[in-house]
C-alpha cells in the first residue's frame, strides 16, 4: 500500500470517527440523556483524535526530511567517490613523475640543463592541476565535498577554480538539503557570472562554533552599490532573463538562511589587481 492510499484512509477514519461522535453527541443532548460524564469522553476522545493527527503529521515531515537527506547522500556521494579515484589516479601519476625527475640526469649533459629540464618539467606538471581537489577530501561533510567537486568538474573549463578548506570538521545547523540548495544557488551564480571567456572562482570554507562559513568569489567587472543593494530582491538579475526563474535563486537562498538562522552578505572586493564578486553564508 503506497502512502498516498494509507493517508487517504487515515483522513477518512479520523473523519468517519469525528462525524460519529458528533452524530452520538446530538443523539444523546436530543434524547435528553447527555451528562457531564459524557461531554468528557467526548472531548476526550476528540483529543486523542486531534493529537493522533498531530502525530502523523510530525512523523511524516520527519520521514520527508530523511528521505531528501537520503536523496542528497546518494547524488552526491557518487562524485565524492570519482574525486577518491581522481586522488588516487593523481598519487600514480606523481610517482611517474618522481620517477622521470630523478632520472632526468641521464639524458642531459651538464648540470645547467639539468636544473632547466626539471624546473620546466615541475611547472609543467603544476600546470596540469595536481592535487588542487585534494582539500575537499579532508572536510568531514561528504556530501557537500562531492556536490562542490560535481560543480567544480561540471563548470567551463576555461574558469579557473580555488578551493581553501580552513576547517576539517564542518558543522551546519540546517539540513543537508537546505544546505545544498543554498550553497549551491551561490556556486552557480559565481560560475554564471564569470567573464564570457575565462575567469576565475575561489572557494573558502570554514566552520566556527557549529555554523557553517562558505565564501565564493568570482572574478567580474566593477558594479554599482545600488546593483549590489538589488541583488537578494524577488526577480533581480544581472544576465538577460532567457528564463523565467532568473532572479529568483538568491531570493530565495536568502530566506532559507533566514529561516536556518544564518544570513548572506555580498559585496565587491579586488584581488591581484582584478574586482570580484563575494558571497558568503554563515549557517
Amino acid at each position: 500500500m503506497n502512502k498516498s492510499v494509507k493517508k487517504f484512509f487515515y483522513r477518512f477514519f479520523c473523519f468517519l470517527s469525528l462525524a460519529i461522535a458528533v452524530y452520538l453527541v446530538i443523539d444523546l443532548k436530543i434524547s435528553g440523556t447527555l451528562d457531564f460524564k459524557m461531554i468528557i469522553v467526548f472531548i476526550l476522545f476528540l483529543a486523542v483524535i486531534i493529537w493522533g493527527t498531530i502525530d502523523w503529521k510530525m512523523s511524516n515531515d520527519i520521514i520527508r526530511e530523511q528521505e531528501k537527506e537520503l536523496k542528497m547522500y546518494q547524488l552526491y556521494i557518487q562524485p565524492m567517490e570519482e574525486l577518491v579515484k581522481e586522488i588516487r589516479a593523481k598519487q600514480h601519476e606523481f610517482d611517474n613523475h618522481l620517477n622521470a625527475i630523478l632520472n632526468m640526469h641521464l639524458t642531459v649533459e651538464t648540470y645547467e640543463e639539468l636544473v632547466g629540464r626539471q624546473s620546466e618539467y615541475v611547472k609543467a606538471i603544476s600546470r596540469d592541476g595536481g592535487n588542487r581537489y585534494l582539500p575537499l577530501l579532508r572536510i568531514s561533510d561528504k556530501v557537500l565535498a562531492g556536490f562542490l567537486y560535481s560543480k567544480i568538474v561540471s563548470s567551463r573549463e576555461d574558469i579557473e577554480t580555488e578551493i581553501e578548506v580552513r576547517s576539517k570538521e564542518i558543522i551546519s545547523r540546517v539540513s543537508e538539503h537546505s544546505l545544498i540548495e543554498i550553497v549551491g544557488v551561490l556556486v552557480d551564480n559565481a560560475y554564471e557570472a564569470c567573464p564570457d571567456v575565462g575567469g576565475r572562482v575561489r572557494m573558502i570554507l570554514d566552520s566556527r562554533q557549529d555554523h557553517l562559513i562558505f565564501q565564493i568569489f568570482n572574478q567580474h567587472e566593477k558594479i554599482s552599490l545600488e546593483q549590489i543593494g538589488h541583488f537578494f530582491e524577488h526577480g533581480f538579475t544581472t544576465k538577460s532573463k532567457k528564463r523565467d526563474d532568473r532572479g529568483l535563486g538568491l531570493y530565495c537562498a536568502k530566506l532559507l538562511a533566514e529561516k536556518a538562522g544564518g544570513e548572506i552578505t555580498v559585496g565587491q572586493e579586488e584581488i591581484g589587481g582584478e574586482n570580484y564578486i563575494q558571497f558568503a553564508v554563515v549557517i
